[in-house]
This record gives structure tokens, sequence and C-alpha cells, in this order.
């Protein structure tokens, strides 16, 4: 039997990228999945695909930067389906500038209100169903929460965030039943650069990242499937971010260096 056939889970940031491709890639399971992100329309396309792949699901309107919408989404969906099994807190914003040119500083209360309060307030409100459920968190963060990456300080600071956040709770649930998985994918082929803001808070137009040769949207949501199979505790998609985690101990001048190096190199 699947591993999430008949199981409640929940998606945020499922109109597109990493989400979309999520949503898709469990539909065949015949799962009952709730997805939400501010884009209507863009969710009951997606939701369609995902029901012609056999499950079964809700479209849940969520700006997960507001904790009341956060509360109204995991309302809808035990209310919708009486149980909720597995919350992936995907949903998330980037942001392309050096510290020194940027001209707007609530940028970066932004990215912390998506990026990493986005991912607090819905794990809030699902701990009580999760608990019954024995379930799973999941957080799609990125290499840019282990280390740090030039043009991203603000998207690195919230995934820093989003991490620790995880991390402990972990910790805290040791004995409940409900496991957390940490993702950490390095550059994947989305729409979040191309939606990204530079310094002075308009949306860069072109994506500083060579977009043909980095990972799908599609391979990244097969291993994170997976690794919500195992109930792993982190995923990191990269053998350049595996070796970096040990390397940042012994000689993390050159840990730094390479992380400029594939910014400016786009991959």
């Amino acid at each position: 039997m699947a591993a999430y056939s008949g199981k409640v889970v929940v998606v945020t940031g499922a109109s597109q990228g990493i989400g979309k491709s999520l949503c898709l890639e469990l539909a065949g399971q015949r799962p009952r999945l709730a997805l939400a992100a501010r884009d209507a329309a863009a969710l009951e396309a997606v939701a369609a695909e995902c029901r012609a792949r056999g499950a079964e699901t809700l479209v849940a309107p969520t700006d997960v930067a507001s904790e009341a919408e956060c509360r109204r989404l995991v309302e809808r969906t035990v209310a919708r389906f009486a149980a909720l099994d597995v919350l992936v807190n995907n949903a998330g914003t980037g942001m392309l500038a050096r510290f020194e040119e940027v001209q707007d500083l609530s940028l970066y209360e932004r990215l912390m209100r998506v990026n990493y309060l986005g991912s607090v307030y819905p794990t809030f409100y699902a701990l009580p169903h999760l608990r019954r459920s024995r379930g799973q968190i999941v957080a799609v963060a990125s290499l840019a929460g282990l280390s740090g990456v030039p043009t991203r300080t603000a998207y690195a600071a919230s995934k820093h965030a989003q991490v620790g956040f995880f991390d402990s709770l972990r910790v805290e649930l040791r004995t409940s039943g409900v496991s957390v998985t940490v993702i950490a994918p390095d550059f994947v082929r989305s729409e979040i650069r191309r939606r990204s803001p530079g310094p002075d808070g308009r949306t860069v137009e072109a994506s500083p990242v060579r977009e043909d040769e980095i990972m799908s949207a599609e391979e990244c949501a097969r291993l994170v499937v997976r690794a919500m199979e195992k109930r792993q505790r982190m995923l990191v998609m990269s053998l350049r971010g595996r070796l970096g985690r040990w390397a940042k101990l012994v000689a993390p001048d050159l840990v730094d260096r390479l992380a400029a190096e594939a910014v400016r190199k786009g991959r």
C-alpha cells in the first residue's frame, strides 16, 4: 500500500514550483490533499491535475504570512477531511541583493514573515492534530539555511531561522510519534527567482541562475517524497551541500569561497 494513500496532506506554496510538483508527485498515491497558496486560480489548476491522478483535493487560498489565514487553513482541512496527517511547509519567497545596496529594509521583515513565520503559524495550528495521527512535519528549507550565501542575506537569514526552529521542534517532539523532516535543496528550477525583489523592492527581471543546468522541480519533488516516506531527519540534496557541512568545520574560508563562486556562476 502506498505510504500516503488516504492520508491528509497539507502543502503550502502549492500553486507553482516545488510545491506544485510535490502535489503532483504525491497525487498518484491517492492522498487527500489540501493545497494552499495565494493564487486561487493557479491552485484550482493544480488541484485538477491532482484529481486526475487520483487524489481528493481541497483548494485553500492562503497567505502564510497571516497567522489568521494559517489557522483557517488547518481548520478547513480538518473540517473537510476529519484528520491531518502531514504538513508540508513549502511556501517561500526570495530576494537578490548585496546588503550594502538594499534600499528597502522592510523586505527583510517580509521574508521573515513568509519563510519563517509562514512555517511557524501553520505548524502551531496543525500540531494538535498531528499528535493525534502521529503524523509528519516537513519543512522545505534551503542550503542557504545551512550556510551563508552572498546576495541572499535576507533569504539565508529566514532559512536559518526556519531550520533552527524545526531542529528545535524535533527535539521537543521526539517521544510524540510526530516526525520532523528538513529539506535543504540546492538550486532548483522554479519561479522563486523570477519573483524575487532586488535592492529597491522591484522584481528582478532576469534569473541570475543557469536554469538549464540545475535540478528540476519534478526531480526535487521525487527526492522530497522519498525522504518523507522514510521519515528522514534531514535531506541535503547536493553533494557539495553534504560536503560543505563538514568542510565548514575544518575549512570555513573554503566554503565561503565556494558559495561566492556558485552564486557568480549561477549554478
